[in-house]
């Protein structure tokens, strides 16, 4: 279970995010520069703190997801 994927961004994404803020889509070199430096900017032990601390701390309840 350590393989697991719990999320991912998909080319798709990187897509509709160019799409709304540049409005055309991103060239092949664009997207290999993005996901080449993309994991750079997500701060993702700290996101994973904060879902932990929101839903499964003691207060929390698992089954309301509260």
């Amino acid at each position: 279970m350590k393989d697991r994927v719990i999320y991912q961004l998909t080319e798709e994404d990187l897509q509709t995010v160019s799409n709304d803020l540049l409005d055309r889509n991103l060239t092949e070199q664009e997207v290999s520069l993005l996901e080449e430096k993309i994991g750079n900017y997500i701060d993702w032990y700290n996101i994973i703190e904060d879902v932990i601390r929101l839903n499964i701390e003691t207060n929390a309840d698992p089954t309301t997801n509260n």
